[in-house]
Parts: C-alpha cells; sequence; structure tokens
C-alpha cells in the first residue's frame, strides 16, 4: 500500500500555522465597571470618573455656594459648558462631561439644567405639543429655568519620554462663571502623572 507522508518541513510548517491561528483567537474577560486597569498608560474611563467627582466635591464645598443661596435663598443652578480637549491624544469629552454631570446632580445640593442640544430637542417636543397634545398635559413654553452659573474647561497633557520609559501628565482645568456678571467664583484644578514603562520586545 502507497503511504502518503509530508516531508519534516512541511509538516512543521502546518503545525506552526496551526498554533499561530489558536493563538490569534480571541478571548473576552468581563470585568466590573468600577475596576481600574491600565493597558496603554493613556488617559481612560478611570481617569474621567476621579477626575470629575474630586472636582464636584471640590467645587460644592467652596464659599461661592453658601454665598448665593444667602442672597437668593434657593439652590443654584448650573449647566455645563464646553470643556476643550488640548491634549495630544483622543479623549472622549463627552464621556467626561457626562460623569461631571452625574456626579453634580447625585450630590443633591444644585439644580442641573439641560444643555443647548437636549433644550433644542425638548423644545421641539413642546412645539408638537402645542398642536397636539390636549389642555390638561399641554406643557407652555417660556417656562424654562435659566442657569446662573457655567462649568467649563480644558484637558491638557505633558508628555516626557525616553527610550521605552515615558512619563504622562493630565492637568484638567475647571472654571464656574457666574451667567449674570461673567465673575469666576471656582477655579478648580486636578493633576494626573503616570508612568509607563513599555516592553522592548517587538513580534
Amino acid at each position: 500500500m502507497l503511504k502518503l507522508t509530508l516531508p519534516n518541513f512541511k509538516l512543521g510548517f502546518v503545525l506552526t500555522m496551526l498554533l499561530l491561528a489558536g493563538g490569534c483567537a480571541t478571548s473576552v474577560e468581563r470585568m466590573d465597571a468600577g475596576q481600574v486597569k491600565d493597558l496603554s498608560g493613556a488617559w481612560n474611563d478611570t481617569d474621567s470618573q476621579q477626575v470629575s467627582e474630586e472636582m464636584i466635591r471640590d467645587v460644592l464645598s467652596r464659599g461661592w455656594m453658601a454665598e448665593f443661596m444667602n442672597n437668593k435663598n434657593r439652590q443654584p443652578a448650573l449647566i455645563v459648558g464646553e470643556v476643550r480637549n488640548l491634549s495630544h491624544e483622543h479623549i472622549n469629552v463627552n464621556t467626561f462631561v457626562a460623569d461631571m454631570e452625574r456626579a453634580l446632580i447625585n450630590a443633591g445640593k444644585v439644580k442641573f439644567v439641560a444643555s443647548s442640544t437636549e433644550r433644542n430637542e425638548i423644545r421641539t417636543e413642546r412645539k408638537d405639543m402645542d398642536l397636539n397634545a390636549s389642555e390638561a398635559t399641554r406643557k407652555a413654553m417660556g417656562q424654562e429655568q435659566g442657569a446662573d452659573f457655567m462649568l467649563k474647561g480644558t484637558i491638557n497633557t505633558i508628555i516626557d519620554a525616553s527610550g521605552s520609559t515615558q512619563v504622562r501628565f493630565y492637568q484638567v482645568d475647571l472654571t464656574l462663571i457666574n451667567l449674570v456678571d461673567n465673575n469666576k467664583v471656582w477655579i478648580g484644578q486636578k493633576k494626573i502623572k503616570k508612568l509607563v514603562e513599555r516592553s522592548k520586545l517587538r513580534f
């Protein structure tokens, strides 16, 4: 009987390809949303949450709030304005803004008004109600609460690298501005520094 065999080098090639194919399989591990996991050293969800929560705790503990409540006898209404990403890397600013909004609302010390994008959508809905909703359930125009203060900010980075070692420095600056007279009633700053060691091996 004729027996077919692969030459040794071909057999080795086939085995190698099979091993590589197995090594390329995708592995997925579910993680707790609050678990800290730094992979690249870049800005991540943990940085966004920590910075926003610390900043909001600071802004709500300062004297501007007590002064406002003594003068107006009510909670101040805040709105988050533009937070500009001036860093060297892509940062999802929308996630950071959402983290700040959540921290503000959960604090329960201020009222929080909708953003300009959200207001446009709500106003469109009110116009539709004027035509289609019953008188008892219709919501009238001109009843919105205006914001008293706007929270604005920037995210900056400085990168210092030597060989496979890199230091990433992030600085977040936030400012709370009185919408009546443009006075800055609070300025907050948060810094994050990361030491990143990259492997010299390349595959």
